[in-house]
């Protein structure tokens, strides 16, 4: 195979996948890693797509911020197992905070109706999953919808969150990384991630690996910051290894 077209077959694969692994890659194409990382530096250079710790991403998932419809039907398996490895950390009576979020969406329709359970969302779609339930109290925190999310942000939200505490906070993110820590690309929903993890004794993370090395705009906590990532088995050892230097543990799904 040609430079040219074992570079085409690296970028299809980051479209497709919505992102590219080098030791995944270089199996599949049969060449050593330093190749596949050298195709990489040429696809960076024409824009096509953007380093990151061990692989790549497509430049069109970095452009803009996917809808939620959209997120929900992204490694929908993997967020599944995310999801119902994640209803460990529900107590089986307190409270929790649940984020907005695909993977955050996917826990609400697991999590189970019964006495002593108080759930708190900033989610539009969390909060109508959870609604029907008889048992469990649902309180909704307010503030401005951001439409492309559904979830709640702004004053309104943080105000409420400085007066309560939570036995754990289930959050998502946009992306995570060693270096940079939690990030997301609006700062309004970087405000209101910062105050959940304020707000709880246990804050988890639940992201799936794809969101690896993927560093948006604004930081919301540093792993130290952070409990727990669970997130899905296709995560790197190595990144496991440097996530968890400070103390988050990882837990893969």
């Amino acid at each position: 195979m040609y430079a040219p077209e074992r570079q085409q077959r690296i970028l299809e694969t980051a479209r497709a996948q919505g992102r590219v692994e080098v030791v995944t890659m270089s199996e599949d194409l049969g060449v050593t890693t330093e190749t596949v990382r050298r195709d990489l530096t040429v696809l960076e250079r024409r824009g096509a797509v953007r380093r990151v710790h061990g692989g790549a991403l497509p430049v069109e998932r970095l452009e803009v911020e996917p809808p939620l419809a959209t997120r929900t039907t992204q490694n929908s398996q993997a967020k599944r197992r995310i999801a119902a490895r994640a209803l460990d950390e529900v107590p089986a009576e307190g409270t929790i905070l649940l984020d907005g979020g695909s993977t955050t969406r996917a826990l609400a329709e697991l999590i189970p109706d019964r006495e002593g359970l108080t759930v708190v969302t900033n989610s539009i779609d969390a909060a109508a999953i959870l609604q029907g339930h008889t048992h469990t109290d649902v309180y909704v925190l307010g503030g401005r919808v951001r439409g492309r999310t559904g979830a709640c942000v702004g004053d309104w939200l943080t105000s409420a969150l400085a007066g309560v505490c939570v036995d754990v906070a289930l959050i998502g993110a946009n992306g995570f990384s060693p270096t940079r820590g939690m990030t997301t690309p609006d700062q309004a929903e970087a405000v209101a991630k910062r105050a959940m993890v304020g707000a709880a004794r246990r804050a988890v993370v639940l992201a799936d690996a794809t969101k690896s090395g993927d560093d948006h705009f604004h930081r919301f906590a540093d792993t130290a910051s952070i409990d727990a990532l669970i997130t899905d088995e296709s995560l790197d050892a190595d990144t496991v290894i440097e996530l968890g230097a400070e103390g988050m543990a990882v837990v893969l799904a």
